[in-house]
């Protein structure tokens, strides 16, 4: 197999203030890509490029149109500098963005910050590349503009929907594994919209979240949390309100939820939480990372040796881009039934073909996540047709239908 290469890689200096940027477009699916753009101090063109990777991995495995991208601009999102040389890095690759690169918030940047933007350099809007490929540009941006606006379960679906993949992902693992859903045991460590709503869900699958880290500590019952009360008690950072907790709740020191015993752990904050100098403790039998690279390469091919099987974050933290995408090419109704119905099957058909890998030819599950990822992006290349991106004009706000 050869080496793959980017479609396009650059490096970008701000004339202004000398601060650095990277944009990578990883690989082009209907002549469009589509992830996130960053600010942060340190960022590196080989982040950067390993995150757009796993974009275009993501969308694969999600069979959702377009390959992967990312930016990234090494700069602190409080510098009073910041807008002016994110508007400046936008300004300087608009053809790219206007063509090919569909992008939205990420770490340090906001999306209302980015559409702003947008609209004031008359790009239209940062999906603009995506909008030049749907069937129809007035019925996908009427879709794309109701979704703040949607429920599903008293929350927002847009902030939960991945959350419930990260549950289905783990639904999907215990039937393949050949366990009984109802009655596992879960932690979840990070209790924000990925860990919260995973939480959530799971335990109305049956499975008793014995387990909770936030930043502040580790809350415990080992008789299974009332994920309900703290779901929605909790703060918009995902912080636990402890004046909610039951008397049978035990707060402990956060570095506990590695080695509370369950059969499933869901890491849900930071990446690299799971490392070398930790994962001996752990004792779950299932690792689903809701969060981006949760364990490191190392703790991977350990657990792995141990018979731990680790979910890897592509595979289960995708549900959110996808949904994205299929609502601007309108390919999921504007409901949340409708659009858990659609995860749910193509959640159970990835993780069903991961796990047939790694028990019939002994590929790890990010081996075997890789290569049905790419084998999707083979087909949806073949079914497009069109690998090169277009040009059309940009949407103003002030035409976008009622």
């Amino acid at each position: 197999m050869t080496e793959h290469v980017p479609f396009l890689r650059i490096e970008w200096c701000d004339p202004e203030t000398g601060v650095r940027g990277y944009a990578v477009v990883d690989q082009l699916v209907h002549g469009i890509s589509g992830g996130g753009l960053r600010m942060r101090p340190g960022v590196t063109m080989q982040e950067v490029e390993g995150l757009a990777r796993t974009m275009s991995i993501k969308k694969g495995l999600m069979k959702a149109v377009g390959g992967g991208s990312k930016g990234g601009i090494d700069c602190d999102p409080r510098d009073p500098r910041a807008r002016q040389v994110l508007k400046n890095f936008i300004k300087s690759l608009s053809p790219i963005f206007s063509r090919c690169w569909s992008t939205g918030e990420d770490m340090g940047v906001r999306q209302d910050v980015l559409e702003d933007i947008f609209e004031e350099l008359g790009l239209g809007y940062p999906n603009q590349a995506t909008l030049n490929r749907v069937p129809d540009r007035e019925k996908s941006l009427q879709r794309m503009a109701s979704i703040r606006n949607l429920k599903a379960d008293g929350a927002d679906l847009a902030t939960n929907i991945g959350g419930y993949g990260v549950a289905e992902a783990v639904a999907a693992s215990a039937d393949k594994l050949g366990w009984k859903l109802a009655g596992l045991t879960c932690v979840v460590q990070g209790f924000g919209s990925m860990g919260g709503a995973a939480a959530r869900y799971l335990t109305r699958m049956g499975v008793k979240v014995i387990g909770a880290a936030d930043a502040e500590g580790f809350v415990r019952n080992d008789e299974g949390l009332d994920i309900e009360a703290m779901f929605w008690a909790r703060s918009d950072a995902g912080e636990i309100d402890r004046s909610k907790l039951r008397p049978a709740d035990r707060q402990l020191p956060r570095d506990e939820w590695m080695r509370c015993a369950a059969d499933i752990l869901i890491p849900a904050a930071l990446g690299g939480a799971i490392h070398e100098g930790n994962c001996d403790s752990l004792q779950a039998k299932l690792v689903v990372e809701a969060a981006n690279l949760a364990t490191t390469p190392p703790a991977r091919r350990k657990l792995h040796e141990r018979g731990v099987v680790v979910i890897p974050d592509f595979a289960a933290n995708s549900s959110t881009s996808a949904w994205f995408t299929w609502v601007a090419f309108g390919e999921v109704g504007l409901n949340g039934p409708d659009s858990f119905a659609k995860v749910k099957t193509v959640m159970r058909d990835n993780i069903g073909r991961i796990l047939d890998l790694m028990q019939r030819d002994g590929m790890s599950p990010v081996e075997a996540g890789t290569k049905v990822a790419v084998e999707n992006i083979a087909t949806m290349i073949e079914t497009y047709g069109e690998r090169y991106p277009i040009v059309a004009a940009p949407v103003s706000r002030t035409s976008v239908p009622a």
